[in-house]
């Protein structure tokens, strides 16, 4: 599954799939730019422990 990383706060949201740019289900990203968004999978960064996950996007994560 494909998530969009926010490089600023290091939190991945779920992408929404069909759509262009770094849309994603919880909208939190809408305001910020896309040079420090980017597409990644979200398997390979939630065993990243730097990276935490989107409490919107994800039912058993923290976050906003």
């Amino acid at each position: 599954m494909d998530g969009v990383l926010n490089e600023t706060t290091n939190t991945v949201h779920k992408h929404k799939t069909g759509r262009s740019d770094f849309r994603t289900h919880c909208g939190a990203t809408s305001h910020v730019t896309h040079d420090r968004l980017r597409l990644v999978s979200i398997d390979r960064t939630t065993t990243d422990r730097n990276v935490s996950r989107c409490g919107r996007c994800f039912a058993d994560a923290g976050g906003y």
